[in-house]
């Protein structure tokens, strides 16, 4: 299995934190984000690489990062070429860029660079391992008014996926997608069939909602937290919930 960090994105919401560094490095109690998704992916003793796809702004800082950073499963970090948000490629257009450029030809587990989880994702492994299916990971929300920042899933009793809808104006259900997914190898090709039908290549959320429709997926109901750094609100609650 090979695992990709999407870290390519430049974060102006975060400005001026974020102007000339990126989102992932941000620490969180002295650790940058990244660290912590690198330690989780880990644990998981069938992935045997980590490839980080970053922009041609922040590669310098992904290289000195890479330098410093100890991982059992070897660590390459990608130029995906972009130079500023308007040519950026988006996350499901790195995700094809990484297949493309590695020839990986293998199951895949993508994170967000910018998701801090207190889960443990070998636990989220477990759950794909059993199924044999591409998965989504989700958590029941209870703050009804921002639901509609979230992909939102429809699911069965078994965990089945019946819907994904990102980002709805009127919100089906209150299970929230977070960005963390499980794909099977013959699952990795569609990634590009994906992009050559004219689909929005940006959120990667918008994948397992294409995808649903092509073959079954299930979703992991995780227990603990999920962050999604997006704003300095968000950046700045987190680092005070998890002082030392």
């Amino acid at each position: 299995m090979k695992a990709i960090i999407l870290a390519a994105g430049y974060a102006t919401r975060l400005y001026p934190l974020t102007i000339n560094k990126p989102k992932a490095l941000l620490t969180i109690n002295q650790k940058p984000i990244i660290n912590y998704i690198v330690e989780q992916i880990n644990t998981i003793d069938i992935v045997d690489e980590i490839y980080v796809v970053t922009n041609h702004k922040f590669i310098n800082s992904f290289a000195g990062w890479q330098n410093e950073t100890v991982s059992r499963a070897k660590i390459t970090v990608l130029d995906d070429g972009s130079t500023e948000e308007q040519n950026r490629k988006g996350a499901i257009g790195d995700i094809a860029f990484v297949i493309e450029k590695m020839n990986i030809d293998d199951e895949l587990l993508v994170v967000a660079g910018d998701n801090f989880f207190t889960y443990p994702l070998k636990d989220y492994y477990n759950f794909y391992e059993k199924k044999q299916r591409d998965c989504v990971c989700v958590k029941v929300w209870q703050d009804k008014n921002t639901l509609r920042n979230f992909g939102i899933a429809l699911l069965d009793e078994k965990g089945k996926v019946l819907e994904i809808e990102e980002k709805p104006e009127k919100p089906k259900s209150n299970t929230v997608v977070f960005a963390t997914y499980f794909y099977r190898k013959d699952t990795v090709p569609l990634f590009q069939k994906y992009l050559l039908e004219g689909n929005n290549p940006d959120a990667p959320g918008n994948f397992p909602a294409w995808l649903y429709k092509q073959k079954e997926v299930y979703a992991y109901t995780f227990k603990g937290e999920c962050y999604d750094i997006g704003t300095r609100q968000s950046y700045e609650e987190v680092q005070q919930l998890f002082q030392k």
